[in-house]
This record gives structure tokens, sequence and C-alpha cells, in this order.
């Protein structure tokens, strides 16, 4: 089929919403990120493109540490809120309940259904916003998103964006199984 040239700033891809924390003068900070995905397999690493001038970016920095906390639909607003406003303006310490794995400084969110608890290794700077590197230290689930003793994705409720409409969406239907689906393919 032909193609026709569209704005090069088009993401193509379903973003996962995320709220990412740190600890910034004492006081958890979170602020909503969607530009993040996996990094390397072993040890498990996450990547986050944020603003280098965030207030969280700050409180990562400085404590070495951070989190990746997945919101459900549930908490949607309030992820959207924590990214409209900074901690440098607006205190969002009170804004969930929060709790601390092994690290001790890497603020995770008690309501939503999967944590991740990161060590920070590096800071990529890209011409706008730069990439921050972590280990993924622990992960965290409520019992209820657990399947086999394995995450279900799909009962976590995770929300992403997509930026062609610039909209909210949820985790749709199951379509094949990966690494499997493939097997045998040829060509028509």
């Amino acid at each position: 089929m032909p193609k026709v040239r569209i704005d090069p700033q088009v993401s193509p891809f379903p973003m996962p919403v995320t709220l990412v924390g740190a600890l910034v003068d004492g006081r958890p900070n979170f602020t909503a990120v969607s530009w993040i995905n996996r990094g390397d397999w072993k040890p498990p690493s996450i990547m986050a493109a944020m603003n280098p001038d965030h207030h969280t970016t700050r409180g990562l920095r400085e404590n070495g540490t951070f989190s990746v906390n997945v919101p459900d639909r549930r908490l949607l607003a309030a992820a959207d809120h924590c990214g409209l406003v900074s901690g440098k303006k607006v205190d969002k310490s009170g804004l969930f309940t929060v709790f601390y794995g092994e690290l001790g400084t890497a603020p995770m969110i008690e309501e939503c259904p999967v944590c991740l608890e990161c060590r920070f290794v590096k800071e990529v700077e890209m011409t706008f916003d730069h990439i921050f590197v972590g280990e993924i230290v622990n992960a965290y689930a409520e019992e209820s998103v657990l399947r086999r003793g394995k995450l279900d994705n799909v009962a976590a409720d995770p929300c992403i964006l997509l930026m062609s409409d610039s909209a909210y969406h949820t985790v749709g239907e199951k379509m094949a199984d990966a690494w499997s689906v493939g097997k045998g393919y040829k060509k028509k």
C-alpha cells in the first residue's frame, strides 16, 4: 500500500502511563512519564526519557534511586495531575500512600498494582530530554494481578497513552502468543 509523508514527531507506539518517584528534599515526588521502556535483560533495567530539569530528576540524581509505578484506570486522573503540575510548586507527597523497599529512598505508590524499585545507573544527554537508566532492583505487585506467580498485565489494568489522538487507553485483547505465532510462517 502506498505511503504518504506525515509529521516526523509522530509516535506510532503505545506508551505506558507510569509515575516515576524520587525523594526530593526528603519528600516523595512523582511525575508522569510515558516515554519509558525496558532497557536490558540482565540485570533488568529500565529507561525513562525525562526533562533533566524536572523536580523528580533532581531527587533521582541526589539519592541514586527512583521508582516506576504503574497506575491502573482508578489512578489515571491522579497520574495525569502529576504530569500537569511541578513538584517545585506543588507538594505531591500526600497524593498517594507511599512505601519503601530495600533501597530505602525510592518512594513507591501503594495504590499502584505494580511498582519497580530502581537504582540509578546512567544519564544519557539528548537534545531536549535526557534518558535516565536504572537497574530494577525489586519489583512489587498486588496478588490480585498475579497468575501462577507471574504478572498478568490485563489484570493490572495499565493505562497507555497514544499520541495519535492524545488520549489514554487500556490494554486490549490478546492476539497471539509471542515467540510462537510466527513459527512456520511463510510469505503468501
